[in-house]
């Protein structure tokens, strides 16, 4: 079957099964009518099952093809943080607290992905990203598929450019926690439908949205906070900054030298003027007067093999008590887990009172909730 491929595009704007007779390899054949009595074109068919039934015939759909369904459709891809304004990243801040006022209230009405499915494709592991995604969207009425390491082997396997298709096909929406920051973008370029990237070796947009609500609710506010994180200079930290790109806030990242941040994203943020940033080697100086001090395990997935290096360089860098003593009273302390008590912070540190890590993780699911329903136009 090379001489064509079919692609359902699970868009409204593609060619529906409306019609009675259809013509393959130059032979016609009447089809029949899926429900008894009812066309496709019937009000009485949802739009939600019109869309499902909807299927897009093409020798292979291009890159531009995907970006005009979803414009066409007002979907949106959420990849990074700064490819959205200050207003929009407030208001999807806004959306979470309601949303999550109303789940916290044990209203289960509000069902927006009702009739929806995801598709999660998982090239990392993770228990928070899992759960919170899972878990978020069933409670919003839809259903979310898993798809691990061993399920499609993204890139080996299967071309990355075919797993955005064929899933664009079954699904409502598409979540992707990867290694490589490419494969993320190339799922966006050849989806039809919204990519929500859940982490990437580059960045962790998802995880910085929930960071930004924790911090709204414990604070007061983003706006004019000083953030102080601690430890190597990775994606976590390129997220920051983009978001320090947007929302105006003072960011520092101490970290050892030789493990500071990428350059290219630091200037960014800079050349933004949106925010003070500071990138040092001085972990004590830079907590002074912060409003919260975030810390990341030394060693990420894929760099366990650096992990007794990285111990010895990162010396001096371990968020403890006097540390914390160092930045305040009224500091919290935040952590994207999983952490490693005792290496990059100390046990009494995560346990302490002014420590907000699982009200941090909790806000995974809420802020992404809140991502879904921005992209998904709802």
């Amino acid at each position: 079957m090379a001489a064509i491929t079919s692609h359902c595009a699970l868009r409204s704007d593609c060619a529906p099964f409306s019609s009675s007779s259809s013509s393959f390899s130059g032979q016609t054949f009447r089809q029949p009518a899926p429900f008894p009595g009812i066309s496709l074109s019937s009000p009485a068919i949802s739009p939600t099952l019109r869309r499902r039934i909807s299927c897009q015939t093409s020798s292979a759909i291009s890159p531009s093809s995907a970006v005009n369904v979803k414009e066409k459709s007002g979907l949106k891809d959420f990849l990074h943080i700064n490819d959205f304004d200050k207003t929009t990243i407030l208001k999807i801040l806004d959306r979470a607290l309601e949303v999550k006022a109303l789940l916290k209230s044990g209203e289960r009405t509000f069902l927006p992905f009702k009739g929806k499915t995801m598709a999660m494709i998982f090239a990392k592991p993770s228990m928070r990203t899992r759960v919170s995604f899972e878990t978020g969207f069933f409670l919003l009425g839809g259903h979310a598929l898993y798809l691990g390491p061993d399920d499609i082997q993204m890139g080996k396997r299967e071309e990355t450019r075919d797993v955005a298709r064929v899933l664009s096909c079954y699904n409502d929406i598409i979540m992707a926690r990867v290694f490589a920051h490419q494969d993320i973008l190339d799922l966006a370029k050849y989806a039809t439908v919204p990519v929500i990237n859940g982490l990437t070796d580059y960045n962790h947009p998802c995880q910085i949205m929930a960071d930004a609500l924790t911090i709204i609710e414990h604070v007061g506010q983003l706006e004019g906070t000083k953030v102080v994180y601690v430890g190597d200079g990775n994606n976590i930290v390129h997220s920051w900054l983009l978001l320090a790109a947007v929302v105006p806030f003072h960011f520092v990242c101490a970290c050892p030298k030789g493990f500071e941040p990428d350059e290219k994203t630091v200037q960014k943020a800079q050349q933004a003027g949106i925010s003070k940033i500071e990138i040092t080697n001085d972990p004590k100086e830079a907590v002074r007067g912060a409003d919260v001090v975030y810390s990341d395990v030394w060693a990420s997935m894929g760099q366990k093999e650096e992990a007794s290096y990285r111990r010895q360089v990162f010396q001096g860098f371990q968020v403890d008590e006097p540390l914390m003593k160092l930045a305040g009273p009224k500091a919290y302390f935040m952590h994207c887990l999983p952490a490693e008590r005792g290496v990059e912070v100390t046990d009494g540190v995560i346990e302490a009172p002014n420590s907000i890590v699982f009200p941090q993780a909790e806000n995974r699911m809420h802020a992404q909730n809140a991502i879904m329903l921005h992209v998904l136009g709802l």
